[in-house]
């Protein structure tokens, strides 16, 4: 069907302008009718992925927050580029960092043989990541569903608002407490390094001239660094990766108990023990696992709640949008 040129230029010029659409209402079992098997077609790709290599776990569940946090919930993190629009796949905390796209890629061909059409590109993310944590051994939860695709994605959005490894925990309570998250979401949010590597290019600077001193962070456990000096020496390869946590491929407290002890990886990990706000959660959370793995899961819900109430549709394929290019449609 033919769509008006005037209609589809306030269509993008609202998208430009932030003006809010209707804001879908997320529910549970959101596809219990249209397409009933998603949530399990989800979790058998992660499943099998994380089989493939148990890294992809942590890589899927980062997808979430690098996706949440830039308007919203919308599965812009997946467009590619294009010549007319630089996307956020290369933003500074995304280019040789964020991985595993193609697992959320192998889900989107699963759903679209079974239900072509239904489930979208940000749904699949936000289950994704909550089996990328409870196939790990951590929490499970009731996800809400109903999200739409964005259709556009922004690299400079990305950048002005992700945050890098050399945050400090006061910069991240600020950048927490935009999104209506508490300084208890945080400390909880940042546990989802219970699993995964960081790359040494990320603690350079804290293992050899932390804040410009010319030597380490005191804040890191003398054994750790000597250990840390070692895997990242200085003018080494820093692709080189390292463990989160001490028990990196399964989700759990152990990431607290790290930092309690001066073993964080991160420096925006170990911030999290030496700032005065965060340091109690940080302590709660290394003595009782549950406590985390509740506020855990409060926090995940929270942050897939975002949304930016801009137009949308269902993708067919998460890395392009199903209509013709922005700048076309601008000249039409």
């Amino acid at each position: 069907m033919f769509l008006p040129v005037l209609p589809l230029k306030l269509l993008l010029l609202l998208l430009h302008i932030g003006i809010p659409a209707a804001t879908a209402q997320l529910q549970p079992d959101f596809y219990s009718q249209t397409c009933p098997k998603a949530e399990l077609i989800v979790r058998n790709v992660i499943d099998k992925a994380m089989a493939r290599q148990v890294r992809n776990a942590a890589s899927v569940m980062r997808l979430q927050f690098h996706d949440c946090f830039v308007n919203g919930c919308d599965a812009s993190l997946l467009l590619d580029d294009t010549p007319n629009m630089l996307g956020e796949k290369l933003a500074l905390s995304n280019i040789n960092s964020l991985r595993s796209y193609e697992v959320i890629d192998e889900a989107k061909a699963a759903l679209e043989k079974a239900c072509p059409g239904i489930v979208s590109c940000a749904d699949i993310i936000i289950m994704a990541a909550r089996d990328a944590v409870a196939l790990s051994g951590g929490p499970n939860w009731e996800v809400k569903l109903g999200r739409k695709d964005s259709l556009i994605a922004s690299q400079e959005d990305s950048n002005n608002i992700m945050p890098s490894p050399r945050a400090n925990a006061s910069y991240l309570i600020d950048l927490f407490s935009k999104f209506n998250l508490s300084i208890k979401d945080l400390v909880a949010l940042s546990g989802s390094h219970s699993i995964g590597k960081g790359r040494c290019f990320s603690i350079i600077f804290r293992l050899y001239n932390q804040s410009g001193t010319g030597r380490p962070d005191p804040a890191i456990e003398p054994k750790f660094r000597e250990k840390l000096d070692k895997l990242c020496p200085l003018g080494g390869n820093g692709n080189v990766t390292g463990d989160l946590d001490a028990t990196p491929q399964i989700f759990d407290n152990q990431y607290f108990k790290d930092l309690v002890n001066g073993r964080g990886f991160l420096n925006s990990d170990q911030t999290l023990f030496t700032n005065y706000w965060t340091r109690e959660y940080v302590r709660q959370f290394s003595l009782n696992q549950s406590k985390f793995f509740k506020a855990f899961v409060a926090g995940m819900i929270k942050m897939g709640d975002l949304q930016s109430g801009r137009p949308g549709e269902i993708r067919r394929n998460c890395r392009v949008v199903n209509s013709r290019p922005v700048d076309i449609l601008l000249e039409s």
